[in-house]
């Protein structure tokens, strides 16, 4: 496929004070005319004092952009059918096949912690349109972070010359397409108090320190995010979705005079509120699951040397599925023929106790999705079944140029990248065997309880 870019180069507006901060508070910070103001999108700390604790912490009040209700962008640009078919006429306006908006509108917070010191704790906004228009192979793409009127028919006429053909797409008028209800999130983190989420990691630095004294540094980072997307196609197609996400990790490393030093991480989250991390998912057991990783590992030795077989235990060894086999079956590579799995469809791939799926559908995880990010329902996609491979993981162009089904598998960094298919869950399904007869079937072997980071070599599969 021949991708071509028109970058509109535009500041994206990011409000970020940290420490001290020069701001006086006066006026109200604006992410430039024509959109409304914001109600300063920023967090103030004023002072800081020993261990980090912040003496005065104000975070204004956000009233745009983190609220779950639909039509978001209709009430908050004033968007109206009329416009948006406006829109797409003028990215079809020199041929095409399709054309799509997606209106993107992200809120962010920060908090980090280090030496036992609150380092940061951060908040922005980012905000843009993207405007695809497909004709055969090509993909013309344009995009803008001020949505205007004028800005977005720039955008929709310059992605319409660098995909520009004889066929038109005629713009119909809009559907809102079904979709799940997988994360109903009433107060989404990134609208609770910043103190509240600095609690939370200075209770993890406190129970990671606590748990050995051997434990020497502790690392703890917690983030969330609110992303609002809005996807409207030439065909009619219309789709919005508020979708949020939160994550804690913690990083322990401990040191002994004898055994040197070791490390261990733990975290988790999610498509999840702040309350989340008040249950059996708190502070406290991500930091001890990191402490014990890294005490244990003090007393570590050599791995023994040779080829042996491997058990994977559940979790993160997963990792090594995602890498083996998940980007293997991404439909763009298959439909270029680059990847190890291109033309073997029906055959057999991997022994018949295997059967592996990627599924957008499971509340309140992180891979999960009302709706991609072509404003499709995301689906539990059987990928192999019994060993046998079954199908790949589609997007819009994907599955039409290869003729196969929408998977709800297209997926964007954000409004500033076209969509490609990828994953959203991916994991094999339970075997007929329990876990204690796999680990005795290995008479010498070794089993993995952790893995962290990997990679593949689409084009063989080597990973």
């Amino acid at each position: 496929v021949m991708a071509l870019f028109c970058m509109i180069e535009e500041e994206i507006r990011v409000f970020r004070v940290e420490r001290a901060s020069p701001f006086t508070g006066k006026g109200n910070p604006t992410m430039g005319s024509p959109h409304p103001p914001l109600a300063q999108p920023y967090v103030i700390i004023e002072d800081w004092g020993p261990g980090g604790q912040p003496r005065l912490l104000r975070q204004p009040d956000i009233q745009t952009g983190v609220t779950m209700d639909k039509k978001f962008f209709f009430d908050r640009y004033g968007l109206a059918q009329a416009d948006v078919e406006r829109y797409l006429s003028a990215a079809l306006s020199a041929g095409g096949d399709f054309a799509d908006l997606y209106f993107e509108y992200q809120t962010s917070t920060s908090v980090s912690l280090d030496e036992s010191m609150v380092k940061s704790a951060t908040q922005g906004i980012s905000a843009g349109c993207g405007v695809r228009v497909l004709a055969g192979e090509r993909t013309g793409y344009a995009y803008t972070d001020d949505l205007s009127p004028e800005r977005l028919l720039h955008a929709a006429r310059t992605a319409a010359l660098i995909a520009s053909g004889p066929a038109k797409q005629p713009v119909v008028g809009l559907t809102n397409k079904p979709a799940h209800n997988l994360y109903p999130v009433p107060l989404p983190s990134v609208e609770a108090e910043v103190l509240a989420k600095v609690d939370l990691v200075q209770r993890a630095d406190k129970a990671a320190r606590a748990y050995d004294p051997r434990i020497h540094e502790v690392r703890v980072s917690y983030a969330d995010e609110l992303r609002h997307i809005l996807v409207i196609g030439s065909d009619g197609s219309f789709a919005e979705d508020a979708q949020p996400m939160a994550r804690m990790s913690v990083f322990c490393i401990a040191k002994d005079e004898i055994a040197g030093s070791a490390r261990g991480t733990a975290g988790g989250g999610g498509r999840v509120a702040l309350d989340y991390f008040h249950g059996d998912a708190s502070p406290e057991h991500f930091a001890k699951e990191a402490a014990r990783q890294a005490i244990i590992q003090l007393d570590a030795r050599e791995a023994p040397a040779g080829e042996m077989e491997v058990v994977l235990g559940p979790g993160w060894p997963g990792i090594l599925l995602h890498e083996a086999i998940g980007h293997g079956l991404e439909a763009d590579f298959n439909r270029k023929k680059t990847s190890a799995f291109s033309g073997m469809l029906g055959r057999r791939v991997a022994s018949d106790k295997c059967t592996v799926v990627d599924n957008g559908t499971m509340p309140g995880r992180r891979g999960s999705l009302n709706v991609d990010d072509e404003g499709n329902p995301t689906e539990n996609t059987v990928l192999i079944e019994n060993g046998i491979l079954k199908g790949y993981l589609s997007d819009k162009l994907s599955s039409r140029l290869m003729g196969i089904p929408n998977t709800g598998n297209g997926r964007r960094e954000s409004y500033q990248h076209i969509p490609m298919p990828r994953m959203t869950n991916t994991y094999m399904l339970a075997g007929q065997d329990s876990p204690e007869d796999i680990i005795k079937s290995v008479k010498y072997g070794i089993y993995a309880a952790n893995f962290g980071g990997g990679q593949v070599d689409i084009t063989n599969g080597k990973f």
